[in-house]
């Protein structure tokens, strides 16, 4: 947009909502956002996080150097004609094609018949006007509201030229889009030719039919400037709907690492310490850390041994992290396991609670999280269809990329928040596993799974999670719905981490509730009060009795996985789905049968029933 400022969005929707490639529908225009290429890395803030640099280094590729944060304002009001203004990420607009709401013609924006209106103090009213419109001179100009999309990651303008001739044509007539009635059905929307008279309703341009009437995918990354072979069929999708970009993610908590703390813990708070040139400024900063507590621990160690470890930073000879090839999960299951948790590290401050007596048979243990940070990492994205999830790295999605070239960088976002651990015993849920009922169930659900990945052309028998998950997962979702409604928090904003795993040498049973505001340090504290016994304990009860019967029983509780290749037994929107930002599965892979007895399946329960305990 040449330097003109058309809108705002928060840092964080850059990697949920609007990242590369995607579209930003905004109140009179729409523009999709570049490439990485394209951002200005200077403005981007760095984000330390080991474990997660090199998870993604092992998706991306190991050229990518940093995660940043994406660009943001830090003083409201700033003008938009001085440095701070015009800080932000590259946008272009798209789709091409507009359309004036008086005339309803239709042409590219750059055709001369459209002209663009900027408001530098007032983005929002940023907007084309058709300068020369028969019925009234600069009328409002939109954007075309239809585009062309692919599995494979493509976005394109709908060929408007193309449809509306039945293919090729040498007319190359002013277009128009005319609404026949109010309903906004796809039959009563016209695409017109004022020189030839040719029409077609975009009716055509949907399902079976579109496949006859569309051309073939041009392979065309707007956000790149470039196209590429494809061989998928375009779909026609609606500007700003929801299949038009899908996120792919990773995230990890941070969490201390190996041995070596110090390294850590210089490397957590390396925005304090990477400018400092001698001993003695050093001494000026550690003391106003340990003032301040913006970084604790730091008063532990002498000055001496601090300033050490930063020229082995700077001169790159300390093995301050090193991060396995394990599972991104295993670490943080030690670390939240270990006897005795760290409980002063920056982004880490646990304290370890007592278990619900009712429940002492069946938990572990409860550690209470009074800070904790979430970092997330955006790595491509799709289209049209959402990446399916799986356990296996290799097995992942088409990803378009976010760049021309492999990135060196990739965006990323760190939130803070508290939290809830729950340890489940290993030798309770290996007896509940051991139950013919609970193996019924899982072959059930397998079998959904398979016909599931079958339908969508996946491997049928990768990526199954089992039983233990199932039930783990079941349980986070009725509590996270019980927490809800007592901790100040809406349900979306409390986010879980399941740890399951039957591996005998690295078993886990476990499941982490937290909740996490971007852009702000500090929590409420509502969710870690909620975790003393005398409240959980209470929770889990309500839990478990809301989950015995679903408003929309019997039907769901006799939801049947392998009939309906779905990824869940017992379970719906009245009873265990939660929000899709608070699930890391999309909600599957939940069965209300594998905690609570149902009308269904009375015997795969890993609770008793309720009142049965006090027998």
């Amino acid at each position: 947009m040449s330097g003109i400022p058309v809108g705002q969005v928060r840092p964080s929707q850059i990697l949920w909502t609007y990242g590369p490639g995607a579209l930003v529908d905004l109140p009179n225009l729409s523009v999709v956002v570049m490439g990485l290429e394209r951002w200005d890395t200077e403005r981007c803030l760095p984000v330390n996080e080991a474990r997660l640099l090199e998870a993604v280094r092992r998706v991306v590729g190991p050229q990518v150097e940093r995660l940043r944060m994406p660009p943001f304002l830090k003083e409201e009001g700033a003008s938009p004609f001085s440095a701070e203004g015009r800080i932000g990420v590259p946008v272009r607009p798209f789709p091409r094609w507009l359309r004036c709401t008086r005339c309803q013609l239709l042409a590219e924006y750059d055709s001369g018949l459209f002209e663009i209106k900027a408001h530098p103090f007032r983005t929002d009213r940023t907007h084309f006007v058709h300068t020369n419109c028969e019925k009234r001179a600069n009328s409002p100009v939109v954007p075309a509201r239809f585009l062309l999309a692919c599995r494979n990651g493509h976005l394109d303008d709908f060929p408007w030229h193309w449809f509306v001739h039945g293919g090729s044509s040498e007319c190359k007539g002013t277009l128009r889009f005319v609404e026949r009635s109010a309903s906004l059905q796809t039959a009563d929307l016209m695409v017109k030719c004022d020189s030839c008279g040719a029409t077609r309703p975009m009716s055509l341009a949907f399902g079976s039919e579109g496949r006859e009437h569309l051309p073939a995918c041009r392979g065309r990354h707007p956000h790149l400037d470039r196209y590429e072979e494809c061989d998928a069929d375009p779909r026609t999708i609606l500007l700003g709907a929801t299949n038009g970009w899908f996120p792919v993610t990773l995230s990890v908590l941070s969490i201390p690492l190996g041995d070596d703390r110090l390294s850590q813990l210089v490397l957590e708070g390396w925005e304090y310490f990477a400018d400092v040139e001698s001993p003695e400024e050093l001494k000026v900063v550690v003391k106003t850390l340990t003032k301040s507590g913006s970084l604790p621990g730091i008063e532990r160690y002498d000055a001496q041994e601090v300033w050490k470890t930063i020229q082995d930073l700077h001169a790159g000879t300390t093995g301050a992290v090193v991060v396995s090839e394990g599972d991104i999960k295993q670490p943080e299951w030690d670390v939240l396991t270990d006897p005795s948790p760290p409980e002063d590290w920056p982004h880490f401050l646990s304290r370890k609670s007592e278990v619900p007596t009712q429940f002492g048979d069946l938990l572990e243990e409860v550690l209470l999280l009074e800070r904790l940070r979430e970092v997330n990492a955006l790595i491509g994205y799709t289209r049209v269809e959402a990446p399916e999830e799986t356990t296996d790295p290799d097995e992942r999605p088409p990803m378009a990329d976010l760049s021309r070239h492999k990135p060196e960088w990739i965006p990323a976002s760190e939130v803070h928040g508290e939290g809830i651990f729950i340890r489940f015993r290993e030798d309770a849920v290996r007896a509940w596993e051991g139950k013919p009922a609970v193996a019924e169930r899982d072959r059930m659900l397998l079998a959904g799974h398979r016909a599931w990945r079958s339908a969508r052309g996946l491997a049928p028998d990768e990526g199954y999670p089992g039983n233990r998950y199932a039930m783990l997962h079941t349980f986070a979702h009725l509590l996270i719905r019980e927490l809800a409604l007592e901790c100040g928090y809406n349900a979306a904003s409390i986010r879980e981490r399941i740890y399951a795993s039957a591996d005998p040498t690295s078993s886990m049973a476990g499941v982490l509730l937290y909740t996490a505001a971007a852009d702000s340090d500090g929590t409420l504290g509502g969710l870690v009060e909620l975790g003393k016994p005398e409240n959980l304990g209470r929770l889990i009860e309500h839990a478990l009795i809301r989950a015995g019967i679903c408003s929309s029983d019997p039907l769901c509780s006799e939801h049947d996985a392998a009939t309906d290749k779905s990824l869940h037994g017992a379970s719906c929107h009245a009873c265990a789905f939660v929000a899709e930002t608070s699930c890391e599965r999309g909600n599957r892979y939940l069965d209300r049968a594998l905690l609570v007895g149902t009308f269904d399946c009375q015997d795969a329960a890993f609770f008793p029933s309720p009142g049965s305990s006090d027998e």
